[in-house]
């Protein structure tokens, strides 16, 4: 058969377009190739070349040991102590994600973790710092260290490791000042002195733990590794190592011997309380505690649910800190407000003399002395020797519609901040303007009346203050009218003990005091500790040091009778305050007197000590 001189041509044309099409296509693809290669080695180089380094790298954060918190004279309250961390390195499970799960549900029994709890903390660990082993456990004891060296081979990515946590050398001392140390939280990571921080990070979480936590806190070091392509460090591969710089050691205004006594005198009564030494002129805090206490301790590890619930759960409230938290009524010890308000306002004078009945009514109510004792003629001296309610009513009566009253109580620091650098309330100081509101409002069942200031005038009513005010007002007449502001922090100090900075917060505000009127209810509160028929005279008779206290009996609803005792000493130029209360205490000389008068003898140990070798040599 032959071919037709026309149909060759064609077909070569044919042949021509599908080569020219091809030889198109490859050309555009070549093209695309190129520019491809181009933009990877030209353009983004220098990104990928950058990834390809990190990958062959990993930076670990090293963190700092915080630094110490020592008392006034220099003893350690609170340091650290290494402890051994159980850390995964997540790199290293099996590829197959079967094996990755069988491995890790071996690591979660080692651990005492469930399978939820396990990746849970492997989740967070990475989203920290991904790459950096995730710490499980801490505190782990030394036999899981032994087996995990001897089963090497079935836990490639277990590894035990050092870090620090914080040492409380003296157990429960201190605690509720101190305050613990704990993982940084999401609303914290908002706040600026945290936005630094990462997820994990350790912070203080109460007390002088996390006021000053930016001294004690340090910076983190930081170390750099090469790895291979399994994540594995290369035998040298250390890159780069930049040590961690300790925290600064915050030194507090505590005295030890103050503190220990104040504890133990708490600790002997068994009931709820607290108290707080302070000195009058500048605010620094001898000594502060509340019973019952805690052991910091049990924050640095693992809590057992019963651990938490007797923390946590425990009626008694344990964690509260009753001496700048408590809110109480303070029975005659108020006596001393209502007295510098009586004088300062001209209502009464130091001569002015009322005749003691045991009793008097307004309206339909009576109003009484403790067990209804007629103490007959008494002027403010003899009164507050005697804690003399009828007195006081009759004082408090004088300023129910005026303010008057309020007004004195709250130039003193009652219900409102003390500015302490430890977390405290305001409490509440009741006044004509508050129950109306709510009486305006629906709340309460009636208005403001003259029962209510007759009330106040003897601490009780509505009143809700704590040992932390009472000492603030106290302390604002021993010095003439300053008030101070109460404080911990003594200052810093570097690794070599030189002091970095000192703290001497400025008083709150001055509150104009007659002198006449600061001497007559000083020598009235001398009386009612050192003279005969005082009302804590049985206490502090013989009490060599000459001091001026005050008894209260507070009335709490539901409660047994509280008892509270606020001492000056020396008398009469005073250095310090101390306030001490016992929830279901009864008579303030029953229970806080005795207390206050073990933390006084603690504060003038050495003078005690001198008078004692006079009197034995003479």
């Amino acid at each position: 058969m032959y071919l037709r001189s026309g149909d060759r041509p064609q077909a070569s044309s044919r042949l021509a377009l599908r080569i020219a099409v091809v030889g198109g296509v490859a050309v555009a693809l070549f093209a695309v190739l190129f520019f491809r290669l181009w933009n990877l080695q030209v353009l983004s180089g220098p990104d990928y070349l950058a990834e390809a380094k990190n990958n062959r790298t990993r930076s670990f954060k090293v963190i700092a040991p915080r630094g110490d918190i020592v008392a006034r004279n220099g003893e350690t309250i609170v340091d650290n102590r290494t402890s051994l961390a159980l850390q995964l390195n997540t790199a290293r499970l099996p590829a197959d994600p079967a094996e990755a799960n069988a491995e890790l549900r071996r690591v979660g029994q080692l651990a005492h973790m469930s399978p939820r709890k396990l990746r849970r903390t492997i989740r967070e660990g990475e989203e920290v710092a991904a790459g950096a082993p995730v710490t499980l456990r801490k505190d782990v004891g030394y036999d899981l260290v032994y087996y995990l060296e001897e089963n090497k081979r079935d836990f490639p990515g277990l590894a035990v490791q050092r870090v620090f946590l914080r040492r409380y050398p003296h157990g429960t001392f201190g605690a509720h000042f101190v305050g613990s140390v704990g993982e940084v939280t999401e609303e914290q990571l908002k706040e600026r002195p945290y936005k630094q921080l990462e997820p994990g990070d350790e912070v203080g979480q109460g007390g002088v733990e996390a006021t000053y936590d930016r001294y004690l806190r340090g910076q983190p070091g930081l170390t750099r590794i090469q790895v291979n392509a399994l994540g594995q460090p290369t035998p040298g591969g250390q890159l780069y190592s930049k040590p961690p710089t300790p925290g600064e050691s915050l030194k507090l205004t505590v005295d030890p011997a103050v503190q220990e006594a104040g504890e133990a005198a708490l600790s002997e009564r068994g009931l709820p309380g607290a108290f707080i030494t302070m000195n009058v002129d500048n605010g620094e805090i001898l000594g502060l505690g509340s019973s019952p206490t805690f052991d910091p301790s049990e924050f640095t590890r693992p809590m057992t649910q019963a651990q938490v619930d007797q923390l946590y759960r425990n009626p008694s409230a344990p964690l509260n800190d009753r001496a700048t938290e408590g809110l109480y009524p303070t029975g005659s010890t108020f006596k001393l407000i209502t007295a510098l308000a009586g004088l300062e306002e001209g209502l009464v004078t130091p001569s002015s003399t009322i005749d003691d009945t045991g009793s008097i009514t307004v309206g339909e109510q009576k109003f009484e002395n403790s067990e209804g004792v007629a103490n007959g003629p008494v002027d403010l001296v003899s009164a507050l020797r005697v804690s003399s309610d009828v007195y006081f009513y009759l004082l408090g009566l004088k300023m129910w519609d005026n303010n008057k009253l309020q007004n004195w109580a709250h130039a003193l620091g009652i219900g409102r901040p003390t500015g302490i650098d430890i977390p405290g309330v305001e409490g509440l100081l009741p006044s004509k303007a508050w129950r109306n509101q709510l009486y305006k409002a629906g709340e309460t069942e009636r208005p403001w009346s003259a029962g209510d200031d007759i009330q106040l005038a003897t601490g009780q009513g509505d009143l809700q203050t704590n040992p932390l005010q009472m000492a603030v007002a106290y302390a604002t007449l021993a010095n003439g009218g300053t008030v101070p502001t109460p404080h911990l922090g003594l200052g810093v100090e570097d690794a070599a003990g030189r002091v970095l900075e000192e703290f001497e917060p400025k008083p709150r505000r001055h509150v104009r005091i007659d002198p006449e009127s600061r001497q007559v209810i000083l020598e009235g509160l001398h009386e009612a500790a050192q003279a005969p028929g005082g009302t804590s005279y049985p206490i502090f008779s013989s009490f060599p040091i000459e001091v001026a206290g005050k008894t209260g009996t507070a009335e709490r609803v539901g409660h047994a009778n509280q008892s509270w005792y606020i001492v000056l000493a020396p008398y009469p130029n005073p250095r310090i305050v101390t306030a001490v209360t016992v929830e279901e205490g009864g008579f303030g000389a029953e229970s806080a007197a005795p207390a206050a008068k073990t933390i006084l003898e603690a504060y003038f140990h050495k003078a005690l000590q001198e008078e004692s070798s006079k009197s034995s040599t003479g």
